[in-house]
């Protein structure tokens, strides 16, 4: 029965008629074609270095918050704290970043905003 049932597939397969259009006859547009990126026109991907924690790597670093050089590297030019996923700490660390930076802006060692000048 087995043999039977692949042999109907087979004729209905054969008897199938053909789509109306065919895949030569459609319009591709603009949309690369091949199989690499560079052929596809996507860039290819970049492997990234590793973000690891600076003070977890060098031991003599300590984040204190009378140390406003080593706190502007942990800010932006809008004096935002820059998240750990972008500096690359660990938490820890970062939450030990956030306070110093906070006690900082508090004595007047870093500005709050932009428009705070020295």
């Amino acid at each position: 029965m087995a043999e039977d049932a692949v042999k109907k597939n087979e004729t209905t397969d054969e008897r199938r008629p053909a789509p109306q259009g065919e895949r030569g006859d459609r319009p591709q547009g603009d949309r690369p074609q091949g199989g690499r990126p560079e052929q596809r026109g996507r860039r290819p991907r970049v492997v990234r270095r590793r973000k690891f924690c600076k003070f977890c790597a060098d031991a003599s670093l300590q984040i204190d918050h009378k140390n406003p050089d080593l706190l502007k590297q942990f800010i932006t030019e809008r004096y935002k704290i820059l998240p750990s996923r972008v500096t690359g700490t660990c938490s820890k660390h970062q939450r030990a970043l956030t306070t110093a930076i906070k006690r900082a802006r508090n004595l007047a060692l870093l500005p709050f905003t932009p428009l705070h000048h020295d």
